[in-house]
């Protein structure tokens, strides 16, 4: 029997993976940091809600139905705002600004809709918790087994398809040179096309899986961001396997680290656990800018030793 804890932490690892493995994705093709990859996650918590309470379907069996919306609304934000903007040369400060201003306008719409469900369907859309929805093996929740099997499968598929496919080598060329890349005859605008509705159907999909977990509401996109912009910084912001290492890091320390400082200090710190991702962000930024998978190990003791007689200097 795995402790609330111990499930809290593996939960939340397995989700920041997916939605950290999506930022990464759209920041490595397109270079830009989208600041509404938080609010796609609090898309597909109203695609789950939409789900169980209106369709009245088993969450589960219709986690595409989230992919593929949410997929859809990241594409659309690329294609028609985006991508207008690269090409006439916005500087990336000029596309995450205009990131920021596209959350804003999704917040909006999640509200009207949160609205409209209310009033035509007399259902609960807001600060919703859709727990009652989840099944249990063994005395533990399904969201428990789902979460971390789904981030599995999703890493090793990405994997697969970046390694073994076609499209994956034009994605890496895409990356590494998108000049060179046009050259040889690939349609780098396609590959940015496909990378952000990736982007955005893994958001959707980690995000259809929050109310199960989480009480929702359409704020909850605010709540993860930086906690999503931590996970891909840790980890590696242009690596695709640091964004799962950050994820899977972030999930670990933000549960564990807040349990662990309650019991030592008292429950008081329970509502900055916001403040660890936060704070890991930082030192990373300060210590290892490109990440941890950004890190040459093999020099490492040779800067330890540097700063140290930097700061202690011999006699």
């Amino acid at each position: 029997m795995i402790s609330p804890i111990h499930a809290d932490a593996i939960i939340w690892s397995s989700l920041y993976v997916l939605l950290s493995l999506g930022l990464t994705l759209t920041y490595l093709t397109t270079k830009v940091p989208n600041f509404a990859h938080g609010t796609f996650a609090a898309a597909g918590a109203y695609v789950t809600l939409t789900m169980s309470e209106v369709w009245k379907v088993n969450i589960y069996h219709n986690l595409y139905a989230a992919f593929i919306i949410v997929g859809i609304i990241a594409l659309v934000q690329y294609l028609i705002v985006l991508r207008p903007l690269m090409r006439r040369g916005t500087s990336i400060v000029g596309l995450m600004i205009t990131t920021l201003a596209i959350d804003m306008i999704l917040f909006a719409v999640l509200n009207i809709y949160a609205d409209y469900l209310k009033m035509v369907f007399k259902i609960r859309s807001k600060d919703f918790y859709l727990r009652r929805y989840d099944f249990e093996v063994a005395g533990q929740e399904g969201l428990l087994i789902v979460a971390p099997t789904l981030a599995a499968v999703i890493v090793i598929f990405l994997h697969l398809a970046l390694t073994r496919t076609k499209f994956g080598v034009a994605m890496r060329a895409a990356i590494e040179d998108p000049s060179l890349a046009s050259v040889v005859g690939i349609n780098v605008n396609f590959v940015y096309a496909v990378s952000w509705f990736l982007a955005g159907g893994l958001a959707g999909l980690s995000g259809a899986l929050i109310p199960l977990r989480l009480q929702s509401s359409t704020d909850t996109g605010w709540l993860l961001i930086v906690s999503i912009f931590a996970a891909s910084i840790v980890g590696g912001l242009l690596n695709i396997y640091g964004a799962v290492l950050g994820g899977f890091l972030i999930g670990l320390f933000e549960k564990l680290g807040t349990s662990g400082l309650a019991s030592w200090i008292g429950t008081w710190v329970l509502p900055y656990e916001r403040l660890i991702p936060l704070i890991a962000m930082a030192v990373t930024l300060l210590i290892v800018p490109k990440g941890l998978l950004g890190v040459d190990w093999r020099a490492m003791p040779r800067a330890v030793k540097r700063f140290i007689k930097v700061i202690f200097p011999p006699p």
